[in-house]
């Protein structure tokens, strides 16, 4: 493999990383305090991938459950990380669960009945998902309870005032 394939992306992530933290000064425990999914986890999913594909010749399709629940959330811990957002992304370990299982079902012998947890999994983390995603963003945007007692002034205002002319 070259080695220009696989350190320039390493490269340009950490260019990326130190350009948008701005004040980050590294050392090795500033690695590991936001590289630690991307050093640990994600290369253990990454190796049972591996060894599904490659060593067991598509013949040993169980390691790919571990190998996918690894994966996705070594990809979730590891946006968390980096942008300190924990509480916006704990729904993607049930839908690494879900990712998990619908390899197992896609690269195993179809079992219909995986279908059943695995939807459920993925709706359930797909709803946490909008749902803790937009009670921070209007959070963030209406923190302040004057905006909405104004707003509420307002189209009490423009409703009675409609009512009116009616």
């Amino acid at each position: 493999m070259n080695r220009s394939a696989f350190l320039g992306p390493i490269l340009i992530l950490l260019g990326v990383f130190m350009f948008l933290k701005g004040d980050v000064s590294f050392s090795s425990g500033t690695i590991f305090q936001y590289f630690w999914p991307t050093l640990f986890v994600i290369p253990v999913g990454l190796f049972f991938h591996w060894l599904y594909f490659f060593i067991m010749q598509r013949r040993g399709v169980g390691v790919l459950v571990p190998g996918g629940i690894l994966l996705t959330a070594g990809i979730v811990c590891q946006i968390s990380a980096l942008f300190d957002i924990w509480h916006l992304m704990w729904p993607g370990f049930m839908l690494a669960v879900a990712v998990g299982l619908f390899e197992l079902y896609w690269f195993g012998g179809r079992n219909k009945f995986l279908l059943i947890p695995i939807n459920i999994l993925t709706v359930m983390s797909l709803l946490f998902f909008a749902i803790f995603s937009i009670s921070s963003i209007f959070g963030t945007l209406f923190h302040n309870n004057s905006i909405i007692a104004i707003g509420l002034i307002v189209v009490g205002g423009l409703m009675m005032i409609v009512r009116s002319r009616n």
